[in-house]
């Protein structure tokens, strides 16, 4: 399928919606502003060090995310799609550079991230927990952190839910990924890793029971697909693709492909989504 019969499909079945947005200058291709539809080839930002969500493997990276990247991009009518590493520091650099055309890297949506960039979905509403160490006896909930010294990656704001939000004092020690806060947490480092569920569990599934979730959530976060802010279309189309996902049963199968193993209650319905523009 090339680009013209390609966009054209993606026309076709929101007719309403970039009629509309044609009107207000923010259409396809010759609009206002440019967007992923009128793209020969897609490049996508990933996660490359998150076992079960994003992981680069003997050099081809999978995950849940990257399964979902896959999906979207197949129903947009790509065939062409590149993924490249995304760390948590540089997400938003990275779209607004044009170093990516889409980001699904278990980027929770937030008030200051949308004054950056935009987002398409949710696909998925995970939900903050904690690791801990699998001989610890004291960290049962996001109370019990107090005191107690947690990994805190650049770029990332689940550290901020635990000082912030539930106003508890811990001792922060830096980290430039969760792959690494695992290893400080195996090591004696730090005491905890606290951010969403979903990566928890892949790292909890690949330590042999060196480590646990102490499964007492305490957050949701909202996995978008990060995308320009402008790009009102591509964001719709995104949109459609993820409700396709859940409709026809992949979120699910996906989910369990994944996550089935690791005893979390996994979401199924098609989540609420933000809003594009």
């Amino acid at each position: 399928m090339n680009r013209k019969e390609r966009v054209m499909r993606v026309r076709l079945a929101a007719i309403a919606t970039i009629a509309a947005l044609a009107a207000a200058g923010c259409g396809l291709g010759g609009g206002q502003h440019p967007s992923i539809l009128d793209k020969e080839t897609l490049v996508v930002g990933v996660k490359p060090d998150q076992p079960g969500l994003g992981l680069l493997k003997n050099g081809r990276y999978e995950g849940f995310d990257v399964d979902v990247a896959r999906y979207v991009t197949r129903k947009l009518g790509f065939t062409d799609v590149r993924f490249t590493s995304a760390p948590s520091a540089r997400r938003e650099e990275m779209l607004q550079r044009g170093e990516v055309d889409l980001i699904l890297a278990s980027y929770s949506i937030t008030p200051e991230r949308l004054t950056k960039v935009g987002f398409a979905g949710p696909y998925y509403v995970a939900h903050q927990d904690t690791l801990v160490r699998a001989s610890d006896t004291q960290i049962g909930n996001v109370r019990d952190l107090q005191g107690k010294r947690l990994c805190q990656v650049t770029g990332s704001n689940s550290w901020k839910r635990v000082m912030e939000e539930r106003e508890v004092a811990v001792n922060l020690v830096k980290a430039d990924s969760y792959s690494d806060c695992v290893e400080k947490l195996k090591a004696g480092q730090v005491d905890a890793v606290s951010t969403d569920d979903l990566i928890l569990a892949g790292f909890a599934a690949n330590q042999g029971g060196a480590v646990k979730i102490v499964n007492a959530p305490f957050t949701n976060e909202r996995y978008g697909v990060g995308i320009k802010r402008e790009d009102v279309a591509g964001c719709e189309a995104v949109n459609r693709a993820i409700s396709e996902m859940y409709l026809d049963g992949t979120a699910e199968k996906l989910l369990k492909k994944w996550f089935g193993s690791t005893g979390l209650k996994l979401t199924t319905t098609v989540p609420q989504f933000e809003g594009c523009g």
